[in-house]
């Protein structure tokens, strides 16, 4: 992977509200025409995850979700509704911490987060919307749509806000990813001064998840889809390979 000079983020124009069983390749094509771009040769397209849950049908109402005695312990621990307790519970492969406020959970997808990335922000009623259960593969499907429409070879990455556990704020962080280049491990490369890098592994897909999220915004702003022009990609990334194995996670 190579910058090929001045990096360009664009917002994508005139996304729609997104409803379950949408089409989101339609829906990129179109606010791509709205915003006058077309996709050209290594374009990367940074979707956000909200889009995509709410199109896989990846909303639950909960008023229908009955919580179990497990949920209802950790929920006085947590200061939540139970009913969302069992939700974490049921996407999560393990409960990691709990304060009021947080419950900190492995979520089946491997990704250490807060409450399971389960998100109430810009949905209706008492719904939560879930993570998508396939954040790699709907990637896959997505730029497998967009490149056999427009002809070229495009990446796609579909990111959500996590916080990290030595710093404060969350920050844009891929999810999910296809023909782009996630983790490039630089060691052996030389320094400035002919030495080789020993340790140097590099978060690419996460530099460029927080840049595109910089430019989506986090409230009303409505710019869930992002261009990015500016990147020679090479290489086929998923958001899988940023996980870091559990003995090697210091903070477990």
């Amino acid at each position: 992977m190579s910058l090929k000079g001045a990096l360009l983020l664009q917002p994508l124009r005139g996304f729609p509200l997104v409803q379950k069983g949408d089409d989101i390749v339609d829906l990129i094509h179109a606010a791509l025409q709205t915003t006058g771009v077309s996709l050209e040769q290594n374009d990367i397209i940074v979707i956000a995850q909200k889009v995509i849950s709410k199109a896989e049908g990846r909303s639950v109402d909960l008023n229908d979700i009955v919580p179990s005695a497990r949920a209802i312990e950790l929920s006085a621990a947590a200061e939540k509704d139970p009913r969302l307790i069992e939700l974490i519970l049921s996407e999560s492969n393990e409960v990691l911490r709990v304060r009021p406020g947080v419950i900190i959970v492995e979520h089946r997808s491997g990704l250490v987060m807060a409450n399971a990335g389960i998100d109430r922000s810009n949905v209706s009623g008492n719904q939560a919307l879930l993570l998508p259960l396939d954040p790699d593969g709907s990637s896959s499907r997505i730029r497998d749509g967009l490149s056999k429409r427009a002809g070229v070879h495009i990446g796609v990455m579909i990111i959500d806000s996590i916080g990290r556990a030595w710093r404060n704020g969350t920050i844009g962080t891929v999810i999910g990813a296809s023909v782009v280049p996630t983790l490039l491990d630089l060691r052996g490369q030389p320094d400035l001064f002919g030495r080789p890098l020993e340790t140097t592994e590099v978060g690419w897909a996460d530099e460029l998840a927080a840049a595109a999220s910089l430019t989506m915004g986090q409230a009303s702003e409505g710019r869930p889809a992002v261009l990015v022009r500016g990147v020679e990609i090479s290489g086929a990334g998923t958001a899988r390979d940023m996980l870091r194995p559990k003995e090697k996670d210091l903070f477990r």
